[in-house]
Parts: structure tokens; C-alpha cells; sequence
């Protein structure tokens, strides 16, 4: 793509989500439009930024988006797997709001001079806020707006506070406290969890998966330097995915919902599982003392389990299909990557029979 390529900044907004939203795209030094939308979510709303920046641009463009799903759709080729599969993710689910990446994929398809660039929000992109606070006055006051010259103040919604959340993609929500909790590994997090099994990284099964893992572990890696695995050590998915993390010499955080977890294992188990942990980069406990009784610690690992989903960019879960724990997992995991736009950053891996 040449140099003379117009670049275009998009962002999406909503009030709640779901709830009333809004969307922006803007020209540095140009033009800019808003919409609204009074009952939809922050996915669609960046996906429709980028849409109507597409459409209203022809020849060489730059779509500059603070949303990770829009641009690794474009990047990563997603839409290929989903034309593949007829409109199936990886996970084999349909895939969400369909309705704007189908006209969003025909520029994908047809426009080489077309290019989607990733910007964090939040950190002082003067680009980025400009759209940003133009998706919240629409979100706020329920209309869009436009203009071919550079917004004035007046045409701009309230500027980013402490009151905001980091993804900037929620109007007016409380910070959320794991945003400033000194335990998150910084870099791209990727979480593996899924079926608990105590036999399973020993059997023919588990080493095909242990496998498969390292290998998609070494590709995020290419994808994102900065790649930390997060997992506990409980043996089955987790287990496993600490020791492909270490096989693919990847960063590793273990995380652990209270201390003590080994008390009453045999001390083979205890000691094995004291020298992964000291092979970590980190090894976090969420809480400070361990429960008393079996009732308790399993609510500390629901607990511990709801961290890792705030946390994470990206999820493995690792299931059977017939397991009601690791499927439950998978769907909740799932929801909370496609909230904060990231639904293609979970990969479902079957175990396989034998």
C-alpha cells in the first residue's frame, strides 16, 4: 500500500452491554461521522465504525481500530475460516453479529488497498480519543452527527477519566479493580483451563494434546512476543497446558486459588508439582488462606476461575463434549472474550479418544 493511503480512526461505544451505543470514524485534519444504535453491544459498534469508514472512503485506506476483534478479523484472516465453515467460528458456534461482517468481509475480499491497523485505546492517542468521545456523545445522547472538518470541542463527548475502563469501550462503568491488581502478569495472556482428569497428561490422549498445544503456543508466540501462559496446575487441562507452556519455552504464570493446594496429595504429587511451579516465571495466589472444608475451596476455584476470565486475552479450553464442568468453562470463557471483542481468541480443543 502507498504512502498517499487515507487513514481513517474508528472507534465503537455503549452504555451497558447490551444497551444504547454508538460509532465514530474520523480523517486526521478532515472529516467524521457518528451513529447510533438504542439497543446493541460494544462489538457491533466497533464493527460498525469500521464498516461505515469503509464505506464512505474509496482507494487506498487505513482503518486504525482499539478493537482486537475487528482488526485480527482482517488480519489473521478469520473470515476466511468463517466462509469455510459457513459462518461457524472455530468453536463451531455461529458466528456473532454476522450481519455486519458480511458486508464488512466484502471489503475485506475486494479492496487490496484496504489495511486494518490495531491502537491501544486509552494511551494517548490523540486519534484514538477524538473517535472515542464522538462514540459517546452519540451513545449518550442517542443521535450521530457529522462534519468535513476536525470536530470542535462542543461536538465531542466527555473527555477519558478515571471513571472509564481501560478498553475505553464502556460508557461511564466503574475501573475495573483488575486493571490495578499488581498480581496480572503483564503481556498478551492466554489462559488454559478446561477437563479435570488425573490420568490424562500420562495417556496417549494427553501427549497428542500436550503436542498440540506446544505447537499452538509457539505460533501465538510469533503473533505476540510478549505471550504469558496462565493456568493452574490441577491435573488434566491445566496441567497440561503449564507443561506445553514450558516445552515451548513460553512465559508461565501458575495461579493458584489459595495456598497450600497439595495438602493431603501423596508427596510424589506434591514434590512434582512444587518443581513446575518453581520452573514458573510467577507463581500467583489469589487468596490468602486456604479454605477450611471441600465446599469452600471449590467456591475459591470458581473464584480464582472469574479472575483468569478478567485477566485473559485469549483462552484454550481443553473438553471432552460430555464433561459439564469443562463445557460450562468454554461458554463462560467464551462470553467474556466476546465482551470485551476478542470472541475469536478462544480455541476448543477435543480430547481425543484413547
Amino acid at each position: 500500500m502507498t504512502g498517499d493511503a487515507r487513514r481513517v480512526y474508528t472507534d465503537g461505544a455503549c452504555r451497558g452491554n447490551p444497551g444504547p451505543g454508538g460509532w465514530a470514524w474520523a480523517e486526521p485534519g478532515g472529516g467524521w461521522a457518528s451513529g447510533f444504535d438504542p439497543a446493541t453491544t460494544n462489538q457491533r459498534m466497533e464493527i460498525m465504525a469500521a464498516l461505515e469508514a469503509a464505506r464512505a472512503h474509496d482507494g487506498p485506506l487505513v482503518i486504525v481500530s482499539d478493537s482486537t476483534y475487528v482488526v485480527h478479523c482482517w488480519r489473521d484472516r478469520w473470515w476466511d475460516g468463517w466462509l469455510r465453515r459457513g459462518w461457524r467460528n472455530s468453536a463451531k458456534q455461529p458466528v456473532a453479529n454476522r450481519d455486519l461482517w458480511e458486508p464488512m468481509i466484502e471489503h475485506f475480499r475486494d479492496r487490496a488497498d484496504l489495511r486494518l491497523e490495531w491502537v491501544k485505546g486509552h494511551s494517548g492517542d490523540p486519534m484514538n480519543d477524538v473517535v472515542d468521545r464522538l462514540a459517546v456523545r452519540a451513545a449518550a445522547e442517542g443521535r450521530g452527527d457529522q462534519g468535513d472538518a476536525p470536530p470542535s470541542e462542543d461536538q465531542l463527548g466527555p473527555a477519558d477519566d478515571v471513571t472509564r475502563p481501560s478498553s475505553g469501550n464502556s460508557v461511564g462503568a466503574p475501573v475495573d479493580p483488575v486493571a490495578r491488581d499488581g498480581r496480572v502478569p503483564e503481556g498478551w495472556r492466554l489462559v488454559v483451563v478446561g477437563l479435570r482428569s488425573q490420568r490424562l497428561a500420562a495417556s496417549p490422549a494427553g501427549v497428542v494434546l500436550r503436542r498440540q498445544l506446544t505447537e499452538i503456543l509457539q505460533a501465538q508466540r510469533e503473533l505476540h512476543p510478549e505471550l504469558v501462559v496462565l493456568t493452574g496446575m490441577r491435573p488434566g487441562a491445566e496441567e497440561l497446558g503449564a507443561l506445553a507452556a514450558l516445552d515451548a519455552g513460553v512465559r508461565l504464570a501458575v495461579v493458584l486459588p489459595f495456598p497450600d493446594p497439595t495438602d493431603g496429595w501423596a508427596e510424589v504429587d506434591a514434590a512434582e508439582f512444587a518443581r513446575r511451579c518453581d520452573r514458573a516465571e510467577r507463581v500467583v495466589t489469589l487468596e490468602k488462606k486456604r479454605p477450611v472444608d471441600l465446599a469452600g475451596r471449590r467456591a475459591a476455584l470458581g473464584r480464582r476461575d472469574g479472575w483468569l476470565r478478567s485477566v485473559c486475552d485469549a483462552a484454550i479450553v481443553l473438553s471432552d463434549g460430555e464433561d459439564a464442568d469443562a463445557e460450562l468453562l468454554r461458554t463462560r470463557f467464551e462470553r467474556a472474550l466476546e465482551d470485551r471483542g476478542c470472541g475469536e481468541e478462544l480455541w476448543s480443543l477435543e480430547v481425543p479418544e484413547g
